[in-house]
């Protein structure tokens, strides 16, 4: 299945309805507050977010930098702590 970027708008950022699909990849990259995800494309919000996925969003928020590091980036993050 294809993935897609999925901008954070509020919430629990473990929950898929704290997304929403955008056309563009973003271009924030590290800070303290979620921006987007590249997850598994379920059309308006993400149709799962897998334990590795979940594991980046939190290892993201802690770091305060793009997870996984180093590799294809599949959670970004931006500044206004």
């Amino acid at each position: 299945m294809a993935r897609a970027w999925y901008a954070y708008l509020s919430g629990n950022p473990l929950l898929i309805s704290s997304y929403t699909l955008i056309s563009y990849t973003p271009t924030c990259l590290n800070g303290c507050n979620i921006c987007a995800i590249f997850a598994l494309n379920g059309g308006a919000s993400p149709s799962v977010l897998s334990t590795r996925l979940r594991a980046y969003i939190a290892d993201a928020i802690v770091t305060q930098v793009a997870q996984p590091p180093m590799h294809t980036i599949y959670v970004r993050v931006k500044p206004g702590c």
